[in-house]
């Protein structure tokens, strides 16, 4: 980071390097479109390199430029102005939770990938950031601009789809 504000251009280089990745990867995962992640992803270190004098290190950098990407991502599907919307009435009570085994856990993996892509941009955003990116509902609340409670009702549904196309493809 010292070498960085220093104006260093191997230790940008470094700095990319060991975050593009991962960045480039949560930046997919909320926008599900390789062409846009990558837009995101080269934006947000432009962005943080521009800013990086004003980096507290009250966080990690890569917690610090996660943020960044995150905002960018929902910003993107916001000007989609496909953010939150339904597809079909949905029931919002919340079913007892099954337990899983591991074994098949593991071997669905890819399957809800796919089925997880092909949520509607409100759902896969709030089940990425909740389920995958480790952000509370809260949070969430305050990134996409939105009540507490739309995330909440969008993380039920998103859910409820998601396991809806599990389980139509269980049953191909």
């Amino acid at each position: 980071m010292e070498q960085c504000i220093k104006g260093d251009k191997t230790a940008y280089r470094l700095l990319y390097e060991r975050y593009a990745r991962a960045m480039y990867n949560t930046a997919y995962r909320i926008t599900n479109n390789t062409a846009d992640a990558e837009d995101i992803l080269q934006e947000a270190f432009i962005d943080a390199f521009q800013q990086i004098t004003s980096f507290r290190q009250q966080s990690t950098f890569g917690a610090w430029l996660k943020q960044i990407v995150v905002f960018k991502s929902v910003s993107l599907i916001k000007k989609r102005r496909l953010m939150l919307v339904d597809i079909e009435p949905v029931n919002l009570e919340m079913p007892e939770e099954e337990e899983l085994d591991e074994e098949t856990v593991a071997m669905n993996v890819n399957a809800i990938k796919t089925a997880l892509q092909s949520l509607p941009d409100g759902y896969r955003a709030v089940l990425t950031l909740y389920l995958l990116e480790g952000y509370d509902q809260e949070e969430i609340a305050n990134i996409m601009q939105v009540a507490p409670s739309t995330v909440r009702t969008q993380y039920i549904r998103g859910k409820q789809k998601l396991v809806g196309l599990l389980q139509k493809r269980e049953n191909v």
